[in-house]
């Protein structure tokens, strides 16, 4: 008579471990063959930039082009140093730009300071694809972002902070609806 080697509970535990190490290593799999293919195809990260006349946000993805993150916030008399280092270090793709504009869509009173930013960038990079981003309610949407991230009332009025949390919304944004372009 043939005999069996533990219950039924055991036996489908076994099984169901070895079916979870078999997805487990397939999905390491994919993201490894992901890596590789993006790294084959050299992709660099996206920067986006939210310029004001005092402070410029600074956000950035990851090498995938998948998450935004706070990268820095500047004063707009440092901005082109920190560019032009930033551009040596890091292989950047594509710059994403706040463009304000009012709730009738037309451009709001601040791109007297943007466009002028706009035409020496394009000088100064030719070859760096910009996109102009809607910046409307970005800097609201970071206020309630550290509110919701129970920041204390004296560190929410940093605006330094709020600045880099809005170029990282203007970024997120952007990829949010660029998803499937890319």
């Amino acid at each position: 008579m043939f005999r069996r080697e533990g219950s039924g509970s055991q036996m489908m535990s076994k099984v169901g471990f070895r079916m979870s190490s078999v997805l487990y290593s397939f999905f390491l799999y994919f993201c490894i063959l992901i890596l590789n293919n993006s790294i084959a195809k050299g992709l660099g990260r996206i920067l986006a930039i939210d310029y004001g006349k005092k402070r410029v946000g600074l956000a950035v993805t990851d090498p995938l082009q998948m998450i935004a993150s706070r990268l820095d916030t500047v004063m707009s008399n440092t901005v082109w140093s920190f560019l032009d280092d930033y551009f040596k270090k890091e292989q950047v793709d594509r710059v994403i730009i706040g463009y304000p504009r009012q709730l009738n869509n037309e451009p709001s009173e601040s791109v007297i300071y943007l466009n002028p930013f706009l035409k020496t960038f394009s000088k100064r990079y030719p070859d760096m694809p910009i996109e102009l981003a809607d910046e409307r309610f970005t800097s609201k949407l970071a206020h309630q972002a550290m509110i919701e991230g129970g920041l204390k009332k004296s560190d929410r009025r940093n605006k330094e902070l709020v600045d880099g949390i809005s170029a990282t919304i203007i970024l997120q944004s952007w990829l949010e609806q660029n998803r499937y372009k890319i």
